[in-house]
Order: structure tokens, then C-alpha cells, then sequence
């Protein structure tokens, strides 16, 4: 029996959560993360925020990676001001997870960036952001959706080959786009939904909304082969 691949998937760290009787620092991850790693055809590891050095060891048993939504990305990271629009910083995270994509693209391990992980992505590579979009969040703390459309020729086109409507809740966006991206999926106002390197840099692809808030297992599953 073929043995399911290892995805990590990079989690938050909140102080004050609260569960029983406790209310203490935790790690935390939205259970669809790991449930749509299950769905997909993968086993799911939760990555909680460490020392960026040890991120070539976090990476080295796994087989594909997932930078999960949550914060906005500190404007300081692309050397910009910070917006009155933009959330307080992250950079426990943010190191952790530049790291890790940082990793990722140096040993060709499969990765996906979900929302703020294709942000990350782009300043990764030297991008930069919007750091406020009006009319990509509805209702704050409710899922919205909207269609993208794909770029026909990119990986993201071959994996969903149609306009869908996808679950989205954001307000940043990529501005410049960080070396070597190149864009797959577009909103209709223009805004870019989807980023991906060419092949031969590996499966490396980034996308605005959140897959695991929808039903739609594609782009997941083809991470898991990816990883597989």
C-alpha cells in the first residue's frame, strides 16, 4: 500500500486562547487545513512557529507544504510604511514562515501558499503588496466569495481550467510581483488571485482565496501528487 505523503502546514501562535478551564499562549490552526489535507489523498502535520534556522530540518521529512492564511504580512518585510488599514504585526510568523518557503524552494519540496501564504510568497521573492483592497471582504470574520479566472498555459490553468467562484476573505493583494512569479488566475477587477513559478523551479503555486473553506479539492490534490 502506497504510503499518503507528509504535508506540513504552518499554524498561528495566539495568546489568550481559551479552551475548559484554560486561557494560555497556543498554537492554532483552522480544523479545514488539515481536514482538506485528509480529503486530498495526505497526511497532515501541523508546523507551529520556531527558530527560523531549524526550518531546513521542520522541512527535511515532509513532502509538500502549506502556508496557511492568517495575518497581515509586517509592511517592513517589502520595505514599505504601514497602512492605518494594515493589522498588528506577526513576526514570530512571519520569520517562521519566510523561512520555510525559503526552504521549500531551495530543496524543490511542493508548495502551496493559501491567502497570506501567497503573499508571503511574493515578498519572499522581493514583492511587494497592497496593503488595503476595498470590496474583497463582505462581512469581517465571514467568508465571501468571488470568481477568478484562470490563465490558460500555467499550472493553476491545468489544474482548474474554468472561471470558478471561490471562497475568499482578504484585503491585500500583491502589488509587484517578486522574481520569477508569474500570474495564473485573475479576479475581475484585475487583482491577481493566483502565482506560480515555472516548472522548472518546481510546483510552487499561490492562490488569494481559501481552498479549505469550499469543496473544490483541485488545487490540494494536486499538491498531494505534487508531494506524492
Amino acid at each position: 500500500m502506497t504510503a499518503r505523503p507528509l504535508i506540513g502546514v504552518s499554524t498561528y501562535l495566539e495568546s489568550g486562547a481559551r479552551w475548559g478551564v484554560w486561557a494560555l499562549e497556543a498554537v492554532l490552526l483552522p480544523a479545514a487545513y488539515p481536514r482538506l489535507v485528509q480529503r486530498a489523498g495526505g497526511v497532515a502535520l501541523l508546523l507551529p512557529p520556531d527558530a527560523p534556522e531549524r526550518a531546513a530540518a521542520a522541512l527535511a521529512p515532509l513532502d509538500g507544504l502549506v502556508i496557511a492564511g492568517g495575518p497581515d504580512v509586517d509592511p517592513a518585510r517589502y520595505g514599505a510604511e504601514r497602512s492605518p488599514h494594515t493589522g498588528p504585526p506577526a513576526p514570530e510568523r512571519d520569520a517562521w514562515e519566510l523561512a520555510l518557503i525559503e526552504a521549500a524552494l531551495a530543496t524543490g519540496v511542493p508548495l502551496l501558499g493559501v491567502c497570506r501564504g501567497m503573499q508571503l510568497l511574493n515578498v519572499a521573492l522581493g514583492g511587494t503588496l497592497v496593503q488595503h483592497l476595498e470590496g474583497h471582504v463582505e462581512t469581517v470574520g465571514v467568508f465571501g466569495g468571488h470568481p477568478v479566472k484562470p490563465v490558460p498555459g500555467t499550472l493553476y490553468g491545468g489544474i482548474v481550467p474554468e472561471e470558478v467562484t471561490v471562497p475568499t476573505h482578504h484585503h491585500q493583494a500583491v502589488e509587484r510581483l517578486g522574481a520569477g512569479l508569474v500570474p495564473s488566475a485573475y479576479a475581475a477587477d484585475g487583482t491577481v488571485e493566483a502565482v506560480e513559478l515555472p516548472a522548472d523551479r518546481g510546483w510552487v503555486l499561490g492562490v488569494q482565496w481559501h481552498p479549505e473553506q469550499g469543496e473544490d479539492l483541485r488545487v490540494m490534490r494536486a499538491l498531494v501528487a505534487a508531494a506524492s
